[in-house]
């Protein structure tokens, strides 16, 4: 098959052959369609996760449908179209038992604990646990987005953020997960406010049905931006963009998200807070950020929370609401490459060059 592969960190990817995956018993392998550029992917080129070995394949967010079922699994055959969340659980641990597959003691994940998908192939452990069916009406390429970004904000937002109706929501970096959360705050019924530096991922999560946006790079800001009503106020960071998030709010959000994972997107997040609220961690951190404002998190009594993919067994619950057309992830698709185009989308992602809003995808089925 062909596969987008690195022998060493850092160094540019190249497209190969390598040889197919097998199913093991309780496994399925899947035809990918469609696979997602995610910046999870970057730091796992770049060395930052410790289960990466080499030579590698990565892709974790991808659909398609199923080539071959190892010889224990019950629930699948082959040519049915599936998306599998990026935590493949094993079914069998006490987290598992108790419907916490997302923190799966004995968790797998391809394109970090073993080859991914940014390959025609990709093998998927623990079949019957982990695949999750998708319906005909929804494209192959807009499944590839509910693997990681879209199902994870879900979770953020729904589960672990507790969003309800009239809840006020900063969503701190507007990328492909944080646009996720956008769209599902607003269809929640809050009222959301979304931060970043990039006009185009503002312009977009406004579309999207954020109340306000933030820009939080002062030099990204034009007299244009500037007199419009729905940017809260000129931006920087630390503080201020926390003040101003805290003004675009009534006096801070009930829920706020950090979709990007650095100090500055962390520390706005929790300072942005109304009392009582609730930060949620979405965005990598690998090594953690230094400087969290711990004093504000205990003057305020605010509560911290991370928040890791999405449980197959919840999928149906995202998936009618897409279905209802209350969410539409389709929107979310902004840039279509294929196979060969993922190299440069990952060295993109570290070049610091403006990028298109919204989630890569690279197709390569029809």
């Amino acid at each position: 098959m062909r596969a987008v592969w690195y022998d060493e960190f850092g160094a540019s990817p190249e497209v190969r052959e390598v040889p197919d995956p097998t199913p093991g018993p309780d496994d399925a392998v899947i035809q990918v369609a469609a696979t997602g550029v995610c910046r999870s992917d970057w730091h796992a080129w770049q060395g930052h996760d410790p289960d990466v070995a080499l030579p590698h394949v990565g892709g974790h967010e991808l659909a398609g449908t199923v080539a071959a079922v190892g010889a224990s699994v019950r629930r699948w055959r082959v040519g049915q179209r599936v998306t599998v969340p990026f935590v493949c659980a094993c079914g069998t641990c006490a987290e598992c038992a108790a419907g916490n597959q997302q923190v799966c003691r004995h968790q797998s994940q391809p394109g970090f604990t073993h080859w991914g998908s940014f390959a025609d192939l990709v093998r998927i452990e623990h079949a019957d646990v982990n695949l999750v069916a998708l319906p005909d009406s929804l494209a192959l390429a807009v499944g590839a987005c509910l693997g990681c970004r879209f199902g994870t904000a879900f979770r953020a937002v729904l589960r672990q953020g507790r969003v309800t109706g009239g809840d006020w929501v900063a969503v701190h970096g507007c990328g492909g997960a944080g646009l996720s959360a956008v769209m599902i705050a607003v269809a929640a019924g809050a009222r959301v406010v979304a931060v970043d530096v990039s006009p185009a991922a503002l312009a977009l999560a406004r579309e999207l049905g954020a109340v306000a946006t933030v820009d939080a790079a002062r030099d990204a800001v034009t007299e244009e931006d500037v007199a419009r009503e729905d940017v809260a106020r000129e931006g920087v960071v630390g503080e201020d963009v926390a003040a101003a998030v805290r003004e675009a709010t009534e006096g801070g959000p009930d829920v706020s998200l950090d979709c990007l994972g650095i100090r500055e997107t962390c520390t706005a997040s929790i300072l942005g807070l109304r009392r009582r609220g609730r930060h949620v961690q979405v965005g990598l951190m690998p090594l953690g950020p230094a400087g969290i404002p711990m004093d504000r998190v205990i003057a305020y009594e605010l509560e911290i929370l991370g928040s890791h993919g999405l449980p197959a067994h919840d999928y149906p619950a995202m998936l009618a609401l897409i279905e209802a057309g209350q969410v539409r992830p389709e929107r979310l698709v902004g840039r279509r490459i294929d196979l060969a185009g993922i190299p440069s989308a990952l060295a993109a992602m570290g070049s610091g060059a403006p990028q298109t809003p919204g989630i890569t995808v690279a197709q390569l089925l029809p």
